[in-house]
């Protein structure tokens, strides 16, 4: 550890980082997802947004990322880093860091940020929050957060503190206790402020050309050597299986315990309803639990944050878990023989009925609608 490097001296840190990963050269979008989120948190603090991007031969990527808001690009690059390695990966960025101090470092919550954002917040001796869904700097905004997205009654909360400055310190909030409560956590002691980020909750930027052009690359020095990796990669092999694409998809179709009088016709009837649609079948965690569909089709806290311009909800009744995961969607369609599910508070159109009489009507609509067209 650089001898001038003490994560408890807070002033010394600034700037919010993204660690933007890369797989055989090409960015991953939770990079973009991410740079976009970094942008809103530095424009909080009133800092700049730094990427530090790890490879070999990969600064023509490096651009990309001032396209979606970041100010500069701290690139590293070395054989030794062509494939990923916990060791030299985290050894390169533990030196970056120790040398500039950000205050802020996010990472992906994929393979590898679970991996090394942990491997790195242990070095440098500083605290980590895990999977997170929301991240705010500033009060007001994580108040109107709260407002929206909790139960809380928060016109009556102190959000004072003794111990740390509130209005300063990075509030994570992450699903704790299986999903069924949130939790906002805060590193009010060390630098950086870590945490890892779930792919597909924060929302990405359009791309700015010109900003891309302008984003400043800077090579900070750094040692590696053969002898800091204690594994080598002999074959990178990639297994082919098809998954579903909740978070990439525009239209979504979900079931809950609704089906459970006839799963299989159920999920037949979603499947039927997502085709006219050109969209993709998703479902709640009872459905998932239960063995009804695979763990890849769960939208939810525990599962996938959605965004699609329709989201359909068959007999969901939309716990908190569950709406966490979907209600930032442009519209929501619920259909629930229940007429006081939480999910019509959130729906745009609610259809009080039984998905298995309303669906094949929904299915026959949709169909006619496209042949008159």
């Amino acid at each position: 550890m650089a001898s001038n490097f003490n994560s408890a001296d807070i002033a010394a840190f600034k700037n919010v980082w993204v660690f933007c990963e890369q797989r055989q050269g090409k960015m991953m979008p939770t990079s973009f997802e991410l740079i976009s989120e970094g942008r809103k948190l530095a424009d909080e603090l009133g800092v700049e947004l730094c990427g530090i991007l790890l490879g070999d031969n990969v600064e023509g990527i490096a651009k990309e990322l001032g396209g979606y808001g970041a100010d500069k690009v701290y690139l590293c690059e070395s054989p030794l880093l062509k494939d990923y390695t916990t060791d030299a990966y985290t050894k390169v960025i533990c030196d970056v860091i120790e040398d500039i101090k950000p205050e802020i470092l996010l990472f992906g919550a994929s393979n590898i940020g679970r991996d090394l954002a942990p491997r790195c917040a242990a070095r440098l001796h500083t605290g980590l929050c895990a999977d997170c869904t929301h991240l705010d700097v500033d009060l007001n905004g994580y108040v109107n957060f709260l407002r929206t997205g909790s139960s809380l009654d928060v016109d009556n909360m102190n959000f004072e503190s003794k111990l740390f400055d509130v209005n300063k310190n990075l509030k994570m909030t992450r699903p704790a206790f299986g999903g069924h409560l949130m939790a906002t956590i805060v590193c009010p002691r060390f630098r950086p402020a870590m945490a890892t980020v779930r792919p597909g909750v924060m929302k990405k930027r359009p791309y700015d050309e010109a900003k891309a052009n302008a984003v400043e690359i800077i090579r900070p020095e750094f040692k590696l050597a053969a002898e800091d990796i204690k594994t080598e990669v002999l074959e990178v092999v990639k297994a082919a299986k098809k998954l579903v694409d909740l978070i990439g998809a525009d239209y979504i179709v979900s079931v809950g315990r609704g089906i459970s009088k006839d799963v299989e016709g159920g999920i037949k009837l979603a499947e039927e309803l997502a085709e006219v649609l050109g969209g993709v079948v998703g479902g709640s965690r009872a459905t998932i639990d239960s063995g009804w569909l695979s763990a890849d089709h769960q939208v939810g806290q525990t599962g996938k944050t959605v965004h699609p311009k329709v989201y359909i909800a068959l007999g969901i009744s939309g716990a908190i878990q569950h709406k966490a995961g979907m209600q930032e969607s442009e519209c929501i369609i619920a259909v629930n023989k229940n007429e006081t599910a939480p999910i019509f508070e959130i729906a745009d159109y609610g259809i009080c009925g039984d998905l298995f009489k309303v669906t094949p009507m929904l299915i026959e609509a949709i169909k006619a609608a496209k042949a008159a067209k």
